[in-house]
This record gives structure tokens, sequence and C-alpha cells, in this order.
């Protein structure tokens, strides 16, 4: 079953009671960015969460990454208020490539909804590009309850991703850019580099010119090219547990087997010195 909603799809479930719309637009250069933009112009009836304030905890210098998990019972409480309960269609949209749409979709997942979560491919802007009304009218929906049981088998914590380095069945993957992976630059967190025996996966490769998703196809030749198969046990990481999520969906698409979210990412791992740091040796996809 397809996880992508085209423009069209998602103005016709827009008249259907039981479906919600999400905005998750977010800046890291500007983080007032997002619910600036959605408070002048958003999808009609999407209600807003901030990657830094709904999507994340609180950071814990030196021991967490840069958007740790929010707790789970809080997160369902945020929903609820918003009036978004696990029984309703949810599709989810940024402004950028889907990265921190697809983060909200693994934390549904997370939360234990595995049906009837959707992306919008091509974000708010292919919205806009197909004409389609915007408002800045603020929905007002009735309060309900967002049931959950926690899947923590998606996700996996530093240590293990650390005693998985030596094992051969497991690949791992760094959703972030060939620069920042080899170590030639790092311009948000503190050391350059990647976790040893990672390949390098960009994530902005799982989209085509127009900045939607690429057909399944596509997506499972690339992640064969880099080693990943229907028997492979891998593990996702970025810088923060964010883009890692957008290289998860695109596996989903693809028809592969759910990888497992390190959502402390490099951030978190350079929070320990024992933990190894590699430069240079890098792998790059196609």
């Amino acid at each position: 079953m397809s996880r992508l909603l085209n423009t069209f799809e998602l103005n016709a479930c827009l008249k259907d009671t039981n479906t919600r719309v999400i905005d998750c637009r977010f800046s890291l250069a500007d983080p007032d960015y997002g619910l600036n933009a959605y408070q002048k112009s958003h999808i009609p009836g999407a209600v807003y969460l901030d990657l830094d304030k709904d999507l994340s905890a609180k950071v814990v210098p030196g021991l967490t990454g840069r958007h740790p998990l929010p707790h789970p019972q809080e997160f369902a409480e945020k929903l609820g208020k918003l009036g978004i309960s696990d029984q309703h269609t949810i599709v989810i949209y940024d402004d950028a490539d889907g990265a921190k749409a697809a983060r909200l979709w693994w934390m549904l997942l997370w939360l234990g909804k595995s049906e009837g979560v959707y992306l919008l491919d091509g974000g708010y802007q292919a919205w806009v590009n197909d004409g389609l009304p915007c408002t800045s009218v603020l929905p007002e929906n009735p309060l309900t309850h967002f049931d959950f049981v926690c899947n923590d088998s998606l996700k996996v914590e530093a240590n293990e991703v650390l005693s998985s380095l030596s094992a051969e069945q497991v690949i791992v993957l760094d959703a972030r850019a060939y620069s920042r992976f080899a170590g030639e630059e790092e311009p948000i967190d503190s050391v350059a580099g990647h976790i040893p025996g990672a390949v390098c996966c960009p994530y902005t490769e799982n989209l085509d010119q127009n900045t939607k998703f690429k057909f399944p196809s596509e997506l499972l030749e690339r992640f064969r090219h880099l080693g990943v198969n229907e028997v492979t046990n891998c593990i996702c990481y970025c810088g923060s547990g964010v883009t890692a999520c957008h290289n998860i969906f695109s596996m989903q698409l693809a028809g592969l087997p759910m990888p497992k979210l390190y959502v402390g990412s490099w951030s978190e791992w350079i929070t320990s010195p024992q933990r190894p740091v590699s430069k240079l040796d890098a792998m790059i996809s196609d």
C-alpha cells in the first residue's frame, strides 16, 4: 500500500471528517520560520507541529543528540489536544524535502500507528504549484485521545550500534551529505566524520528533480546498490535522527524490510570520546 498521496488525492481527502493534516515546516537556520509560515498560509484544516518543540524532547548537553524523542505519553496527549486520534487518517507535509514529515511519520509508527499515515508527495510547494487552496484560518478540532503502544523495536541505542559494527549481517546507512560523512566539513556538530563501517546514503537522492519521491523500483535499485536487500539488517542514522527517517520511509516505499533508527545519531554518537570516528574512507552512492 502506498504511503504517499499526491496533492489532488489530499484535496479530495479534505472532505473526509476522519482525515487530519499536519504541517511540520521547519528550518534549522530560523526556528521560528515554520510556525510563522503556517500562521500565514497552510493547507485547509492543517494543524502545526514544530520539530524542536513538539517532535523532540529537550536536549541534554553531553548526553543526547540534537533531536531526542519526546516522552510518548506527552506526545500522544499533544496529538489528542490537536484533535488527532489513532483512528484518524493522517497526512503530513513540510515545504522542504519531506525529511521533517518523515520524522513525524516514523514517530507515529513508533506509537503503534502502522496504517493510515501518509506523506504529501512534493510537500507544500507542490500544493501551491498545483493551484490548490490555502488559508490562514486555524482549525478547531474537538479534543480526542490518541491510544498508543510504543514499538521500541523500531529504534536502537548507541551501544547497540557500537556492538553491530563488526557484524557482517548489519549495514549502517548515514543519511547526511557526502562532505559531512567524509569529514570534509561539519557545519552543525562539533566533530566531523562518520560511524566506522557506515555507508553514505544521502537522503536527498531519494527524490527526483521535482523534489518528489522516486518510483519504488528506482529506490529499490538505489538501496540494493548500497548493499541493502530483503534480508539485510539495517540501521539508519543522520545528524540528529531526522533525515534518517527519510531513508527509512524510502526503504518502505521500495518494499524493503523496516530498518531501525538510531535516534541519537551522529550528534549523540560524538558525545562520548570512547566511540570511534572515521573520516575519508567513505563509500558514495550513485
